[in-house]
């Protein structure tokens, strides 16, 4: 479909594979916000697919060794292609089709070239939250921690 690990000229510290992980986890009003502003930048636009469904989360038995599945997540999927045939691609967990579909335009604007100091400044403030968030919560896994040797 896409490389995930490339980077565009334009997206500067933020690869691809980065800024779709980003984009999945940023706050949707901030997003949809976003897509609404660049979306103006475009023509018509083609949906290739915009779909919830399910799929498989995959994890390794770090004891065996071996990769099996953990279950079932439901996801929404935005797919999109300008009219030049750049294409946009968004993947959240749960319904929201909306977030889906806006973070498929911001991808598709970013890999495109478009508002990329608009996306840039805003995936920099996200990942800044979302570092703060993850840091939080591992303060909060931290704080219940036992040590299996004191048993």
């Amino acid at each position: 479909m896409f490389n995930e690990s490339g980077s565009s000229p334009a997206s500067g510290r933020f690869g691809h594979g980065e800024a779709l992980d980003t984009l999945a986890r940023s706050r949707p009003e901030g997003l949809k916000a976003l897509a609404e502003s660049v979306l103006e930048d475009f023509g018509d636009l083609r949906v290739i697919a915009n779909r919830t469904g399910l799929v498989m989360v995959p994890m390794r038995d770090t004891v065996e060794n071996v990769d099996f599945h953990l279950g079932e997540v439901l996801v929404s999927e935005a797919h999109i292609a300008d009219e030049a045939g750049n294409v946009g691609y968004g993947m959240i967990t749960g319904r929201d089709l909306e977030r889906a579909m806006a973070m498929a335009v911001v991808d598709l604007a970013f890999s495109s070239g478009r508002s990329t100091a608009a996306i840039t400044t805003f995936l920099e403030t996200e990942a800044a939250a979302l570092a703060e968030r993850d840091a939080e919560r591992m303060r909060g896994v931290e704080a219940t921690r036992v040590e299996m040797e004191t048993f």
